[in-house]
């Protein structure tokens, strides 16, 4: 089963991901998590150069084009694979990223990417993502603690976020697999949120 979350920056996807990992491997099941950009040796060095701080005079098309670089070699050398063992696949951000993020953040177009991502992810198509929705004004105070460590992408400001939830939005409406999770709610309300769904998705109520 592939399972990706996604949401805006400090929202609280990878403290998700840990708790589920946990939950699915007491269970029995053999889970592989990954994270976008990354996951492979290739994917990590697109990783440093997306999100290293210097380049910012890198060009959307640029930033879209490298994170679908990315994520076609972590497709194919990854998720696939674990796919065909039957191994549960989470992954911290995937393709909807990219329609949220360089879509509706940075203005690219909506249909030209959407092309581009159907190219790069193939078959790999989640079964269910997880939005985790924070308020703006909890992102700002979440970056304020991580200040020193804030990645290319991290440094930008509010209109950006708004547009980007926006668009996690849209395709929230327009993608059966979307679940939109309050991430106000505690840790554990929300680790209980997500086990509901991904119940009712394995007994077959939920495809």
């Amino acid at each position: 089963m592939f399972i990706t979350f996604e949401g805006l920056d400090f929202s609280g996807k990878s403290t998700q991901i840990f708790l589920l990992r946990e939950r699915l491997e007491k269970a029995g099941h053999k889970v592989v998590v990954i994270r976008e950009p990354g996951g492979t040796p290739i994917s990590e060095k697109v990783r440093n150069i997306l999100l290293d701080k210097k380049n910012q005079e890198m060009v959307f098309e640029t930033e879209l084009l490298l994170f679908s670089a990315s994520r076609a070699q972590l497709v194919r050398e990854v998720i696939l694979p674990h796919l065909k063992k039957n191994h549960f696949v989470l992954s911290d951000r995937f393709h909807d990223s990219s329609v949220a993020y360089q879509g509706f953040g940075r203005g690219v177009d909506i249909e030209t990417l959407m092309e581009i991502q159907r190219f790069a992810i193939g078959d790999a198509v989640p079964d269910l993502t997880f939005f985790i929705d924070i308020p703006l004004e909890m992102i700002e105070s979440r970056k304020i603690k991580h200040n020193a460590e804030l990645d290319r992408i991290e440094l930008m400001k509010s209109d950006f976020y708004i547009k980007v939830r926006e668009g996690y939005l849209f395709l929230a409406e327009k993608e059966k697999r979307f679940r939109v999770i309050d991430g106000t709610k505690s840790k554990e309300e929300v680790h209980k949120e997500i086990m509901k769904y991904i119940e009712m998705f394995e007994s077959g109520k939920e495809k």
